[in-house]
């Protein structure tokens, strides 16, 4: 059971960046998946959720500028972020719920400055 993210970089405030997220070891079509952020320093904050039958639900901070989405032929999650702030910046990470155990990813970091 695996999530690796890919897609973090250095980016200009007000760029866009589109994250991915590839599943393996488990039928990602059936759970709900998820992005998380952390900071060092600071606790781990939830981005945004999509459901199995798709539906989204945003942090405040993010909402109208990052989407979430899924390809379930592709077992791939992503995440396209627009108007990018450097208070986005940190390090990305997904996150299933599975029945018996819960699965991370490893993290990508996403830099925002000039």
């Amino acid at each position: 059971v695996k999530l690796v993210e890919s897609g973090g970089a250095l980016v200009q405030p007000g760029e866009s960046l589109r994250l991915s997220c590839a599943a393996s070891g488990f039928t990602f079509s059936r759970f709900a998946v998820s992005w998380y952020r952390q900071v060092p320093g600071k606790e781990r904050e939830l981005v945004a959720t999509i459901s199995i039958g798709g539906s989204t639900n945003y942090a405040d901070s993010v909402k109208d500028r990052f989407t979430i989405a899924r390809d379930n032929d592709k077992n791939t999650l992503y995440l396209q972020m627009t108007s990018l702030k450097p208070e986005d910046t940190a390090r990305y990470y997904c996150y299933s719920k599975l029945s018996l155990a819960n699965v991370w990813g490893q993290g990508t970091q996403v830099t925002v400055s000039s």
